[in-house]
């Protein structure tokens, strides 16, 4: 079922410029996964602040800070800092590899491990950590590592990680990791459907007229297109980080190229 959602959300839509979009009077940018490149991050923090009326803007990051990219920590830290100094205005919100790296920091049993294969191998490096051999693994090793990411990231980054939201709204647009369900209401998401997708979504408009804008799905180009604006273009891998701004005139994409 995911290959096959897979490749629906890999086609970048036809429409570029469907009626019905949000025109919010302060501009609201929403940034794509970052998967470890603070490098990316640094230089769209950048781009944002030469667009007009940035002092007023929203800034919302989809989730899936950590992974994949070498630099976990750094984004980590850097989102915090910026989330903190600026509360009303910076959002951060949680992906899936943020929800299973903290299932692994609970209990590192046999199906939180799987982060380690997904990508959190690159987190554990980023803060001076080393894989363990996972042909065979040792539960009392792995409870080590356990307890060793939880010192080097410390109780007020985990704390602040924990208590990232799933979606952010406002009017007519919304903002999760991987979609939702059109036939609900936010409120009332499975969290699994804003972490990991759903079936249904990116099939049919949603019956409330919200557009989301979501990552999650990686894709070649930004898009837009029946009530979505996909966002992830792989910066782990591509080294290409794409926004979406969404002011007054409407929607344009924001691209980083590393």
């Amino acid at each position: 079922m995911f290959t096959t959602l897979l490749n629906k959300f890999a086609r970048p839509a036809k429409s570029t410029a469907p009626p019905g979009l949000p025109h919010p009077q302060d501009p609201v940018c929403v940034i794509g996964d970052l998967h470890g490149r603070a490098d990316l991050l640094d230089a769209m923090f950048e781009r944002i602040s030469d667009q007009p009326g940035s002092e007023r803007a929203r800034v919302i990051t989809v989730g899936d800070m950590i992974d994949r990219g070498p630099e976990s920590a750094r984004v980590l830290s850097t989102l915090q800092a910026a989330q903190r100094a600026a509360p009303q205005r910076m959002i951060c919100l949680m992906g899936n590899h943020e929800r299973m790296m903290l299932d692994f920091l609970i209990s590192p049993d046999a199906q939180t491990v799987r982060w380690l294969k997904l990508g959190g191998a690159a987190t554990l490096r980023s803060y001076g950590l080393s894989l363990p051999d996972m042909t065979r693994p040792d539960t009392d090793a792995l409870d080590a590592l356990r307890m060793d990411l939880a010192r080097a990231i410390g109780p007020n980054l985990l704390s602040w990680l924990d208590s990232r939201p799933l979606y952010w709204r406002e009017g007519g647009l919304a903002v999760t990791h991987a979609g939702a369900d059109p036939y609900h209401p936010l409120e009332r998401q499975n969290p699994d459907a804003l972490l990991w997708g759903h079936a249904r979504f990116g099939t049919a408009p949603r019956r409330d007229g919200l557009w989301i804008a979501h990552g999650h799905w990686v894709v070649a180009e930004p898009f837009v297109d029946r009530g979505r604006v996909a966002l992830d273009t792989g910066a782990s891998k591509s080294g290409r980080l794409s926004a979406a701004w969404f002011d007054r005139n409407g929607l344009k994409f924001l691209t980083i190229q590393g």
